[in-house]
């Protein structure tokens, strides 16, 4: 596989602009447009956007977000982990290791990574060193979160709460 540069994306509209060539592809979720105009209003110079040029043009994405280790309910022991959404490469550019190479680079910052996969993408996640959570209905909520542990982090151990022992009869 070669090795793509991936680099944190630079919140402007050439950015913006870049972004419209995705939301053609894939589900209307996976759209930052509106993520990156609210960055630009806030000034945020912390991207959380980051992506894999080939030539001139942005071919593939991602948004990776550092959670709090005070809301981790992944990870034990519980500490800082990161949040991926929205890996999306582009059609004509897929199957040539660009989404390999952003998950490889959210996993370089050796903390504990969270995403949700979408319908079809489990052997891709699998194929990556993630593992499918025990899903959790007041934790996960629909969503298909899949986790990938850095040496030493393991499951949280499930808590039990009210609802998980009520009587259903």
């Amino acid at each position: 596989m070669a090795n793509y540069q991936v680099q944190r994306l630079l919140v402007n509209y050439k950015t913006l602009e870049e972004f419209d060539q995705f939301k053609e592809v894939g589900a209307q979720e996976l759209s930052m447009k509106e993520e990156l105009e609210d960055n630009i209003i806030e000034n945020d110079s912390e991207s959380p956007f980051y992506g894999i040029y080939y030539g001139d043009r942005l071919v593939a994405r991602m948004c990776l977000y550092k959670i709090n280790k005070k809301y981790d309910q992944y990870f034990n022991p519980p500490q800082d982990y990161l949040e991926l959404w929205k890996l999306e490469v582009l059609k004509p550019y897929r199957g040539q290791g660009f989404g390999t190479a952003l998950v490889n680079h959210a996993k370089s910052f050796q903390l504990p990574v969270k995403t949700n996969a979408r319908r079809r993408s489990d052997d891709f996640w699998e194929k990556m060193g993630f593992e499918a959570a025990e899903y959790n209905p007041v934790r996960d909520r629909g969503e298909n979160p899949y986790v990938w542990y850095p040496e030493g982090v393991q499951a949280q151990t499930p808590t039990i709460d009210s609802e998980s022992t009520m009587d259903p009869e």
